[in-house]
């Protein structure tokens, strides 16, 4: 796990959620891919397994569930998530925006958003109402644009979940309650446990689990092991403490976290172990040091991220930010400005070398393009605006182009139709 941001990268970005908030009225894995850098060409804009829309995961997979070992959709077909973590609200929470979580969900084509919310280091405990309702807020905007949604408990100093149970108690009441009717939202109970045993983080799992499952009895929740969620290996032990003695709830996934170029073999093959036997969830990693800085180790990342797609494990990255250490995707100075979010001209080696993974993975191809020597169902929608290069265009929205008619499959600006090939984000509907 990263260490918190310099003091003076904090901002009062949950006040003005507050504010904004109380003025609103409101996947089979990817084949493995050979270890490489973000030098690599990356996929063009709108092409191959890139070309579907987070939107479609939701919708083809419906409310998840654990079924033996895998992670399930609701006809029990196991599938794998990928997408990206935030870093905590309270630093970083101006990264979360309109734009951003567009480009996530429609140029990224993440289908999963881990909604990072520390409870000490600034976070939830100095406003659990400002905190609770950013969170709420966050649900709403990853469900908009059809991305699951992991509710993270951000517990990391003190290590021992325990000391926030009453806390935690609270907080998931009110949010399971809120969001129960809801197939996309997962609960992580307990980030990161450290320098405390595997039956204390028991403990406290067999006391939040039947708070979420009151008010939400179907969703997954996550659940956090020992040893920084190492599964234990980074605190002498392994999973067969899990094992030998496992959490007493059903539908639920155990939490491993890693940093590839800190976490090389050892780690990597004890998830491989870990996942023989138990249901597992990487909820955090990073392709950098454990500090989540420091020189990228694609090659270590690659393979891990090759066992996850033969386990079918889903997995998320840390962190969709602009936090200056490497580890971040988006270049300091990023989020004030207000992006670029889409395309990779602001992201860091590893923004860009992440986003390429997230748009190679996922299980819901793109959708079939109409024959382009078809004519339009309708002659009337051919009196529509001229394309733009400057206009953001969402899904089903129409443009003249050249005297054809063409209509997006998803976001997009800048890309000309006509250009993007007949898996691309532009539908040519036929002669205007």
């Amino acid at each position: 796990m990263a260490p918190p941001p310099s003091p003076a990268r904090g901002r009062t970005v949950l006040a003005v959620a507050a504010l904004v908030g109380a003025l609103l009225a409101t996947l089979s894995p990817a084949a493995p891919a050979a270890a490489r850098g973000p030098a690599d060409t990356p996929p063009a804009a709108g092409t191959g397994s890139a070309a579907r829309s987070a939107a479609d995961a939701v919708e083809a997979h419906g409310q998840l569930r654990v079924c033996g070992l895998k992670l399930c959709d609701e006809s029990g077909d196991p599938v794998q998530l990928t997408g990206m973590s935030s870093h905590g609200l309270q630093w970083y929470g101006d990264c979360l925006t309109d734009g951003s979580l567009d480009a996530l969900a429609h140029d990224w084509g993440a289908d999963v958003l881990r909604v990072s919310m520390y409870i000490q280091e600034g976070g939830y405990e100095t406003d659990p109402r400002g905190f609770t309702d950013r969170v709420h807020e966050l649900i709403e905007e990853g469900t908009e644009r059809g991305m699951y949604v992991i509710v993270d408990w951000h517990m990391l100093t003190p290590g021992d979940p325990n000391h926030n149970t009453d806390l935690a108690r609270t907080f998931f009441t009110e949010i399971a309650a809120a969001h129960a009717d809801k197939d996309n939202v997962l609960y992580e109970i307990a980030n990161e446990p450290n320098h405390v045993s595997w039956s204390a983080i028991k403990g406290y799992a067999e006391e939040i689990i039947p708070v979420v499952r009151a008010e939400d009895p179907e969703a997954v929740v996550l659940v956090g092991t020992r040893g920084w969620s190492s599964l234990g290996l980074s605190d002498g032990s392994d999973h067969t403490e899990i094992t030998a003695d496992p959490v007493d709830a059903d539908n639920i996934m155990y939490v491993f976290h890693f940093y590839a170029a800190t976490h090389g073999d050892f780690h990597r093959e004890g998830l491989r172990a870990a996942a023989r036997e138990l249901p597992l969830f990487v909820t955090e990693f990073g392709t950098q040091e454990a500090t989540g800085d420091g020189p990228d180790d694609f090659a270590s990342a690659q393979a891990y991220l090759d066992l996850m797609a033969e386990e079918q494990i889903s997995w998320v990255n840390w962190n969709f930010s602009d936090d200056f250490r490497s580890g971040a995707v988006f270049e300091p100075g990023t989020c004030a400005a207000g992006g670029p979010w889409a395309g990779t001209d602001a992201l860091k080696p590893a923004g860009e070398w992440i986003r390429d993974r997230i748009r190679e993975s996922g299980d819901v191809p793109p959708t079939d393009p109409t024959d382009p020597s078809d004519p339009p169902t309708d002659p009337d929608e051919c009196e529509v605006p001229a394309w733009s290069p400057e206009t953001v265009y969402t899904g089903e929205d129409r443009v003249g182009h050249g005297g054809r008619l063409y209509e997006a499959q998803w976001w997009t600006r800048g890309e000309e139709p006509g250009t993007t090939g007949e898996w691309g984000v532009w539908r040519d509907l036929g002669a205007c």
